[in-house]
């Protein structure tokens, strides 16, 4: 149970409110976020089913759920329509996720909540869109969906071989970040000038938007990208390579001071034949990538994998060990930096997992508060509406609201 007032001031977003309807990651992400960065997040959880991040082992909810208050109702029933009214009446930001279309056949439009609080920033985040061919409008989808859709599939895992899907549910993290970034413009926008503001954020076209120079690569020039395995198709090493030890490293040899530095290891000069200085790397196939791979893989054939990260690294060649949340635990690096920290399960369970990021110096996060149970903060809220504790225990009855 925590009322408004229970929650500590700190963060760079202390004093704005923000409502949330979403489930699993992409729009969940962005509340997240602003919840740590100190808002007051409102997470609207469905009567009729849980948040699918809730199972598993529940990791995902405690992870990306933290420092929200609860409250669980039936959005589209006459009296949750009301109850949101009173939610988004003072908010400055709500957000949701579902099929295109589905706030708006429930009579839930921009306009009427702009009718509620001009000032209202919405972002509707979905799989295709709110709009465009009605097929795909009103089809539900989950990340690795998208990424078959938005060509971000098509990429990944290798050339004889079945696509493979990225891990872990990267465009349901970019559609959240992009996400974020459009709200947080929108909220200064509001804030300026009284007006608020709408985001269809379709999550194949946040995909799509971010793969570098592929999208533009075939829509100018008609060059394919397809799936390249652990080795760049182009530059001679660069990619994965196994170890003495059994264990991997990635690294590259990309850019004319990582290549000044690291042909001298094996007794080449860079801006010397078979290594001319027009090039900063040397291009597979040719007989200066044919000699570099193989220099690379005799180094790391003969050598275990911490051994080849330290002897490239120290001397300007950018390599990492493949690492295993195993190995970031102990890791001097992860621990100088705190990078995983504690924190209390709302049952009194501690947790660990990764501390907030960026590290901010002057106004900085703090977790208050692990995942919500479901409809944990129901009395609280609604008390802060004005519901009484008659009107309270009817909206339980009547399967309104709920607790778990």
């Amino acid at each position: 149970m925590a009322k408004r007032s229970d929650i500590p001031e700190f963060g760079m977003l202390r004093g704005i409110k923000v409502v949330h309807s979403s489930t699993v990651v992409a729009g969940p992400i962005a509340a997240e976020l602003m919840a740590e960065m100190g808002a007051d997040v409102i997470w609207i959880e469905s009567t009729k089913s849980f948040d699918t991040n809730r199972g598993k082992g529940g990791m995902g909810a405690e992870c990306d759920r933290k420092n929200m208050r609860n409250i669980s109702f039936d959005i589209p029933s006459p009296e949750g329509r009301e109850i949101l009214k009173g939610l988004l009446s003072d908010a400055d930001v709500f957000i949701e996720s579902s099929k295109g279309g589905t706030y708006a056949k429930w009579g839930l439009t921009d306009e009427v909540l702009w009718s509620w609080n001009p000032r209202l920033v919405i972002a509707h985040f979905s799989g295709y869109g709110q709009s465009g061919d009605p097929d795909y409008v009103n089809r539900g989808c989950y990340d690795p969906v998208c990424q078959a859709f938005s060509c971000y599939m098509y990429m990944q895992g290798f050339a004889d071989r079945e696509p493979l899907p990225g891990r872990e549910i990267p465009t349901d993290y970019l559609a959240g970040l992009s996400g974020l970034a459009n709200i947080i413009a929108a909220v200064r926008w509001a804030e300026k000038t009284g007006k608020g503001e709408s985001f269809d954020i379709a999550q194949y076209e946040m995909a799509i938007r971010f793969q570098n120079q592929r999208p533009m690569d075939w829509f100018n020039r008609g060059v394919p990208t397809g799936p390249v395995g652990a080795h760049n198709d182009v530059t001679a090493a660069w990619g994965t390579f196994r170890c003495k030890d059994g264990n991997y490293v990635y690294l590259m040899f990309l850019g004319a001071g990582v290549m000044k530095k690291g042909l001298k290891l094996f007794g080449y000069e860079f801006g010397v034949d078979p290594f001319p200085a027009t090039q900063n790397f040397a291009k597979v196939g040719t007989p200066g990538g044919d000699i570099l791979e193989a220099k690379v893989k005799e180094l790391c054939d003969t050598h275990d994998a911490e051994e080849v990260e330290s002897i490239l690294c120290g001397i300007g060649v950018p390599c990492s060990r493949v690492m295993t949340y195993e190995m970031a635990e102990r890791h001097p690096h992860y621990i100088a930096r705190n990078t995983i920290t504690e924190w209390d399960a709302v049952d009194g369970r501690k947790l660990r997992g990764v501390a907030l990021v960026p590290k901010v110096a002057n106004n900085p996060g703090q977790i208050w508060r692990g995942c919500p149970t479901t409809g944990m903060d129901n009395e609280d809220i609604l008390g802060e509406l004005g519901f009484d504790d008659a009107k309270i225990a009817e909206l339980y009855e009547k399967g309104v609201i709920r607790k778990v």
